[in-house]
Order: C-alpha cells, then sequence, then structure tokens
C-alpha cells in the first residue's frame, strides 16, 4: 500500500468513505496541552513559537504524539499572510491580534513587503512532514480572503467587522484590490506548502456569517473560487477543504461556487440538515460544539452519535464546529477518540 493510501483523512477528502471516520481537531496543537504551555512559557509569545520551525514542528506533532489523530495541522497563524504583505503583527495578552497601520487609515501600497517571513513556515512544513508517519495526513491552511481582510482594515478581531463592510460598500473597487492581493499571496504561501510537504489546505474564512447574500457571493465564494481554481492550476494535486463559518443557509452555494474538495461545518449547522442540502457525496468535515466537548459525559456521548448518525453514508472527517478551547479537559477528548473510533 502506497503511503497516501494509507491516509484515512486524505481518502476521505478525496470522495472516499471509511468505516471508522477519521479525526482531527481544530487548533488540536493549543493551549489546552499541558506540554504546549511548557513550551511557550520557555519560548515566548505565540508569533515567536509560530517563526521558530523548530518549536512549531514541535507543537505540530504534540497533539499527534498523545492522542494519535489522523491528522496534523500546521502550527501557524492566518495573519503571517498580512504580515508578509508588510504590516506589522503583534499579540496583545489575553486580548488576541493587532495588526498596523490599518487600512482603515492607511493604504496597501505604502506597505512594503517583507517574504522572507513566512520563510520559517514553509521550513516547518518540510520538518513535520518528514517527522510524520504514513498514515498521517498533514494539513496546512491560509485565512481566506475576506476574513484577513477584515484584520487588515480594522487592526484586529471585531464583533461585526463593520469596517471591512463599510469600505466593501463605500469603495469597493478599492477593496476589490485589496481581497486580489490577498489571493495572489494566499495562492502563492499554499503552492508552497503543498510543495514542501502538506497533503490538503484548508482555507479558514471565520468572519463569514457576518454577510449579506450578495456580500457573501462578492467577497467569499468569488475570491475562494479564485483561490482554488488558481491553486489548482499550479499544483494540479491540491486538496481544499474550505470553511466557511457561519455561512448557514448559504453553505450550498458556497460548496457549488467555489469548487472546494470539502466543506468544513461549524457548530451551528444541524448536521442531518448539511446531509441533506448539500452536494451528494461531497466529504463533510464537522461539526461538534467545543463546548460539548468541554462538557463531556452524557452530552458529548449524544452530540457525536448524532454527527455520526447524520453522516453515515456521506464522506466524513470527524471534527468540532469550531477550535478547541484552552479550557477543555484532555481526558474529554481522550472519551472523543473513543467514541468516534467505537473503541
Amino acid at each position: 500500500m502506497s503511503a497516501q493510501a494509507s491516509k484515512k483523512l486524505l481518502n476521505v477528502l478525496k470522495g472516499n468513505q471509511e468505516a471508522v471516520p477519521p479525526i482531527w481537531l481544530m487548533r488540536q496543537a493549543g493551549r489546552y496541552l499541558p506540554e504546549y504551555r511548557a513550551l511557550r512559557a520557555e519560548k515566548g509569545g505565540f508569533l515567536a513559537l509560530a517563526y521558530d520551525s523548530d518549536a512549531a514542528t514541535e507543537i505540530t506533532l504534540q497533539p499527534i504524539k498523545r492522542f494519535g489523530f489522523d491528522g496534523a495541522i500546521l502550527f501557524s497563524d492566518i495573519l503571517v499572510i498580512p504580515h508578509t504583505m508588510g504590516q506589522d503583527l503583534w499579540f496583545e495578552t489575553g486580548e488576541g491580534p493587532r495588526l498596523a497601520p490599518r487600512l482603515a487609515e492607511s493604504r496597501l501600497e505604502e506597505f512594503v513587503p517583507a517574504p522572507e517571513r513566512l520563510a520559517p513556515v514553509i521550513d516547518t512544513v518540510r520538518k513535520v512532514s518528514a517527522a510524520l508517519s504514513a498514515e498521517t495526513t498533514f494539513l496546512g491552511f491560509a485565512g481566506s480572503p475576506w476574513t484577513v481582510a477584515t484584520y487588515m482594515v480594522h487592526g484586529q478581531g471585531s464583533k461585526d467587522q463593520a469596517e471591512a463592510r463599510r469600505m466593501a460598500h463605500a469603495e469597493p473597487e478599492r477593496f476589490a484590490g485589496l481581497i486580489e492581493a490577498i489571493i495572489s499571496a494566499t495562492v502563492d504561501y499554499l503552492g508552497n506548502q503543498i510543495d514542501a510537504g502538506v497533503d490538503a489546505v484548508q482555507l479558514f474564512d471565520s468572519w463569514a456569517g457576518s454577510l449579506s447574500p450578495a456580500q457573501f457571493q462578492k467577497w467569499v465564494i468569488a475570491p475562494n473560487a479564485e483561490i482554488v481554481r488558481r491553486l489548482k492550476a499550479r499544483n494540479p494535486n491540491a486538496v481544499i477543504i474550505g470553511f466557511p463559518k457561519g455561512a448557514g443557509g448559504k453553505l450550498a452555494a458556497y460548496a457549488e461556487g467555489t469548487g472546494v474538495d470539502a466543506l468544513g461545518l461549524d457548530e451551528t449547522v444541524d448536521p442531518h440538515w448539511a446531509n441533506r442540502e448539500l452536494p451528494k457525496g461531497l466529504p463533510v468535515q464537522g461539526n461538534l460544539d467545543p463546548l460539548a466537548l468541554i462538557a463531556g459525559g452524557q452530552v458529548l456521548k449524544e452530540a457525536a452519535d448524532n454527527i455520526l448518525s447524520a453522516f453515515a453514508d456521506r464522506p466524513h472527517i470527524f471534527n468540532l464546529g469550531h477550535g478547541i478551547l484552552p479550557d477543555t479537559p484532555i481526558e474529554n477528548v481522550e472519551m472523543l477518540l473513543k467514541l468516534v473510533r467505537k473503541g
């Protein structure tokens, strides 16, 4: 059996069912793990870890060593793209990322690109690829253009992405130029990840749910479709997961319009509805509520069973509906693995 043939998760992404769904968890390398917290205390802040290829490699591998997930996800951040495009990036303790200068008050043309900032990330990909077993699928990722743009415009996360939405309405040509710049940088970045050894990539559109249907078509579906088109032209075997968080009833339009190979579902989506409404045979990923994982016990069992039954006849990767939370008990993750693997 070839190395690729033995990768259950990659097999599902390519449209095949597995008797036992493969499993990985978004943010599985992170603060809920004591070994991650120890390394962060030793090495410094989040960005220092992401740009230290040895540390990032160790962090990427930590949940694989502990739990034996079917997929490893690159330890990095979606905001390395604006960082390489010329914005300053830092993380405020307890408050999240900051970018400057904000595009609400400056222009993209004034930024000085710094492509060298991505070199350590690609080095991490090479090191992880060399260290993983033949059975583990290696996932790279990037932020989708709309979500990345919201951070670049506002300089940080926000509840309603009002500044980016205002710019998209008031200055559509300027905003389209920003989206195109992000598309170009993202295709190059993901292409380099694939060249360096990832098996598949995920596009995170964390703020997709804040847009009207027309704006969703313009700023979510169309840009992601363009990334898929360009990436597959550059890397014909590229396998791409789309994750438009908050898309809800627009998920089918996203799946059909973007051409992604698989679709990630957040926890607000009824899995039985998704199974009925999404294109037949499309692989799906998700969609356990991260808080159900924290609750554990019967709550976790019932939620996991509901998802597994909904997607019993569809290619399915078990995952959370969003990232694992820092206060998640290790024993609950172990319980989830047993529930999914019937162990």
